[in-house]
């Protein structure tokens, strides 16, 4: 089970807001709201398995071992190549 702080951190390294994870999870976002709550208010477990397959399909991985919890993301690179080509373009005369 994914915890609220895993699904914040995955947001955090796709810099995606929680309208956008809500959108691509088809989630309401009263749902991921309350997912990624401090104080561990209850979802579906459909909520948060939806959540879980958008963060994966976006290249984020869960971890958990006996250290604790957290998150990886499997395509960085892709990642941060695409940032820089969009700040090219921001930045190059049109």
């Amino acid at each position: 089970m994914i915890t609220g702080r895993q699904v914040r951190a995955a947001r955090a390294l796709l810099n995606w807001t929680q309208e956008m994870l809500a959108e691509k999870a088809l989630v309401a976002l009263t749902a991921l709201k309350r997912l990624e709550s401090e104080r561990g208010l209850g979802v579906h477990e459909g909520t948060t398995d939806q959540v879980r397959r958008a963060l994966e399909a976006a290249g984020i991985l869960f971890i958990e071992s006996g250290q604790g919890r957290g998150v990886m993301f499997l395509n960085e690179t892709s990642g941060i190549e695409t940032r820089q080509a969009r700040m090219r373009r921001v930045r190059s005369p049109t």
